[in-house]
């Protein structure tokens, strides 16, 4: 029987995670009555007084945002990390280990209408979020060892209030997955001498299997590895350490890749596509990375839609208690991405 990716089982290295994905193909014609999303979406005001991301709102420590036109940082009001957290103190025991944390969290608004999203701004509007991404990394950068931007979209990913903003949490450990990343990224460089995203986007790019939009700086993928349904790497041309590293011109190209994918997401399934995203750089601290040449720049797209806006993949029983299983292949998700159009549904 000759292999067929579409309709065989198979597993795929991820070789940033260092970890196997099981590949199922052939179970997107199982049917399903499971949960089911709301087919709707409910309309969102412009301005919401008791929203606490609008201009002029009172937020929960009674503190009032500003009038603000574009963009808008403030601390979060509930942060998991604080700069002024106690050391736990010497652990007595292997299995019960404690560490110190410190950190600092920010919630920054990307525009100052709450019916909107970055596929609704204006390229320049997103461009002005990634100026301001820029700036707090470089800030919060000169303290912390790891700088996490990141932004749950939807809901369903957990945002509690409907507005276009991201979070920003700096700490002074460097995560689990930073680790992972780290650890593998150099691993791949000493055995053959070249960033591993780096040589995998141009190896992508020549192939065109996964692509789903390139610009003259960035390339937009399905990973090969990919484990949610239409998850997505966003990758610079070019061997970029960190966000702030950028020249203005990779700055207005990535405006512009981004715009384009969130609006493939939202015309995919006629929704405003809900997803989990962030950037993954260097770190931050020179003693965690005195030469960082095998970091390479990116951001991961992470959408929990799998066939419709009322069908989501769910992370459970296999994936939870064995290793991460998607339902199609990402080739057969580029496709679907690379051939809609790139006007969004609602103009």
């Amino acid at each position: 029987m000759e292999f067929d990716p579409k309709e065989h089982q198979h597993l795929r290295y991820n070789p940033l995670r260092d970890e196997w994905v099981l590949v199922s193909a052939h179970r997107m014609g199982r049917p399903w009555r499971g949960q089911l999303e709301g087919t709707g979406e409910d309309p969102v005001p412009r301005h919401d007084p008791a929203n606490p991301l609008c201009p002029g709102s009172r937020r929960a420590n009674g503190q009032v945002n500003e009038d603000y036109m574009n963009t808008y940082v403030f601390d979060n009001d509930f942060p998991a990390l604080q700069p002024d957290a106690p050391d736990p103190g010497p652990n007595d025991h292997p299995l019960f280990k404690t560490a110190v944390a410190r950190g600092m969290c920010k919630v920054m608004c990307f525009h100052p209408w709450s019916d909107i999203t970055l596929p609704l701004m204006e390229v320049a509007e997103i461009r002005a979020v990634i100026d301001r991404w820029t700036e707090i990394m470089s800030e919060l950068g000169q303290t912390y060892q790891w700088v996490q931007i990141f932004e749950n979209k939807g809901a369903m990913m957990g945002c509690s209030n409907p507005h276009p903003h991201c979070q920003v949490w700096a700490s002074s450990f460097l995560p689990k997955e930073a680790q992972t990343e780290d650890k593998t990224q150099l691993d791949y460089f000493q055995a053959h001498g070249v960033p591993m995203l780096l040589q995998y986007g141009e190896m992508e790019s020549q192939k065109q299997e996964r692509v789903v939009v390139e610009n003259e700086h960035w390339l937009m993928i399905i990973p090969f590895w990919a484990t949610w349904p239409f998850q997505t790497l966003l990758l610079p041309r070019r061997h970029v350490l960190r966000l702030t590293d950028l020249t203005s011109h990779e700055r207005d190209s990535l405006a512009v890749i981004m715009k384009t994918l969130l609006t493939k997401y939202d015309n995919l399934f006629e929704t405003s596509f809900p997803y989990s995203m962030g950037w993954h750089g260097a770190p931050m601290a020179e003693n965690l990375c005195k030469d960082c040449s095998h970091w390479q720049l990116h951001a991961h797209y992470y959408p929990p839609l799998l066939r419709s806006a009322m069908v989501r993949k769910f992370m459970v029983g296999y994936e939870m208690l064995a290793q991460p299983q998607r339902d199609l292949t990402p080739e057969q998700a580029a496709e679907r991405l690379r051939n809609l159009p790139e006007k969004h549904y609602k103009l």
